[in-house]
């Protein structure tokens, strides 16, 4: 798979993620829920934190997790770019692909919500609003909404991405990272000393 393929993924799972997560902010207050079947529903909540809610204590804990969140990114953005260099398998650059791009929508949140927004706390939250945003940049919130019965963290399009990501090098490892197999050349061969024949 080409780089370009590969940005092409990130930029349609950025797209997916952020049109969802805008529309449920702006429609929705923090906690309001909507029945879609009777096993899956959109329910807005925000993560202040890390995943299943966990999150560094004290005054410069969100700025330390989204600071750690961007290194991680540029970890991945340069693996991305150097399996596309190396011609990786196509099953390898997806995979990163995938992981890059949700981890990369999660950030957008982390950075920019909350000053782009005000608060979703009793009412429905306006974009750019005159009086500010909730918080500044680098202290947003993550919005998730996909909420199933049968499946406890509610969760959003970027954490889906990672996931999938992640399952695919876990399920097709040995594709992703195919052991070099050395084949055996003329320069491999020891050489043959030649016999003289005597007079």
């Amino acid at each position: 798979m080409s780089l370009k393929k590969a940005v092409f993924i990130i930029i349609l799972v950025l797209l997916v993620d952020q049109i969802l997560k805008i529309y449920i902010k702006t429609h929705f207050a923090l906690g309001d829920k909507v029945e879609i079947f009777s096993w899956f529903s959109f329910w807005f909540i925000e993560n202040e934190g890390m995943a299943w809610g966990a999150k560094i204590p004290g005054q410069y804990g969100k700025l330390i997790l989204t600071l750690f969140r961007i290194g991680a990114i540029l970890g991945i953005g340069y693996w991305l770019w150097t399996s596309t260099q190396k011609k990786a398998p196509g099953i390898l650059i997806l995979s990163i692909a995938l992981i890059f791009a949700g981890a990369f929508g999660n950030i957008i949140d982390s950075v920019f919500y909350g000053v782009i927004f005000n608060d979703s706390i009793n009412q429905v939250a306006s974009f750019m609003p005159p009086e500010g945003g909730y918080g500044t940049l680098f202290h947003g919130k993550v919005v998730d909404m996909f909420a199933f019965s049968f499946f406890n963290p509610v969760f959003n399009v970027a954490d889906s991405s990672i996931s999938i990501g992640v399952t695919l090098l876990i399920l097709f490892n040995k594709r992703a990272f195919p052991k070099k197999e050395k084949e055996a050349t003329k320069e491999d061969v020891p050489p043959v000393s030649e016999e003289v024949s005597g007079s």
